[in-house]
Parts: structure tokens; sequence; C-alpha cells
């Protein structure tokens, strides 16, 4: 593992989610792995049982569900997001949808068996985990309040609010597929002078 990178990592974990001890910094260091993958390289098939966190360096990502062969995003994670088949790493169930890069990416990968030692001997590793869990419990409230309550319009001004770059870097149809909405719509909200 190329340390100057994971001690990039490790100091960006300290600012943006908890300040992890030294000790628990190195032991990370010894069970951590560098993952590199090209883009639209599947990080998880629906079906498998995956027993790895990821914390993305480079890149991004997306779930997917395949319903009656339809292609349905489900989340995006970008650079310093944290990312799992959440039922498989939690439940120990397969996994209900497919992860793929849709860029080159660079991740670190820890095992199920090893965040739960990391947990058990440190308590900043404790707390890092809880504060990943919180901000997706807080990520999945604002969907659901999204789904419920905007218009397609509201959708896609806030998506880019929190993710001002996401056009430049996913495709259209993913973005229209996670909002719920047609690309025609997306294209519609896009390019208002359009529609005459």
């Amino acid at each position: 593992m190329n340390s100057i990178i994971l001690e990039e990592v490790l100091q960006t974990i300290d600012k943006q989610y908890s300040v992890l001890s030294k000790e628990c910094k190195i032991d990370i260091s010894d069970v951590s792995k560098l993952v590199v993958l090209e883009k639209q390289q599947l990080l998880i098939s629906e079906g498998e049982l995956e027993n790895n966190i990821y914390f993305i360096i480079k890149g991004c990502a997306r779930a997917f569900y395949l319903k009656d062969g339809k292609d349905i995003t489900d989340w995006f994670a970008f650079e310093n997001d944290f990312l799992c088949s959440i039922n498989s790493f939690f439940l120990s169930i397969p996994s209900p949808h497919f992860i793929e890069t849709l860029e080159p990416s660079i991740l670190l990968r820890i095992s199920k068996s090893d965040t739960e030692k990391l947990s058990q001997n440190h308590h900043s590793f404790e707390t890092l985990a809880k504060n990943v869990v919180i901000k997706t419990m807080l990520q999945l409230q604002e969907r659901i309040v999204g789904i419920q309550f905007e218009t397609a319009q509201q959708k896609y001004e806030n998506l880019l609010k929190i993710l001002p770059s996401i056009t430049q870097r996913v495709a259209l149809t993913h973005i229209a597929s996670y909002l719920g909405i047609t690309l025609e719509t997306l294209s519609r909200i896009r390019n208002p002078r359009n529609t005459n």
C-alpha cells in the first residue's frame, strides 16, 4: 500500500468524519488494501455476498438495480465517500443491487471482519463508523423527502446544490433514473427554451 496515499486518506477522514487515534491509523494501514478499477467496472454484482467496505480516493460509482430489464440508479458515491452493499455488509445476505464505477477509480478496501476488530480495539474507529452511518441515514432521509414532496425541477436543482459537477461526471440517463424521472423530462428541465 502506498503510504503517501494512505496518509492522505487518513487525514481526509480526520477532517470530514472524525479524528482517528495514531494507533487506529496504524491498524487501518495494516488491514486496508488499495483497489484500482477501470470505468464501468463492477465492484459488486447482484446476488453476491459482499463483506467489504470501500472509501473512494478518486473517481465515482453508482449502485443500481435491474428490474424487468430496466436499469434503475439508486445512489451515487464520489471522492471521500464510503460505500458498500449495505444489506449484504450488515445482514450477510446477497447484494440486491450492483455497484459499478463511472470513472477510473481508486478505492481503499477494508473487510467486515477487520472493521469489527478495529471497532473493538479503537474507540475512534467506532466513532468513525457511527458518523458514516449517521451521514448515510441523513442522505437517505433527504432522498425520501425529495421523492415524496419535490417536483422534478426541485429534485434536479437540489441535486446540483449537493453535487454541482455531477452532470460532467455522470451520464444523464443515470441522473434521470436516480431522480425518478424520464430522460426527456430531465432534458426539458435542463433546457427550458427547447420546449417550444
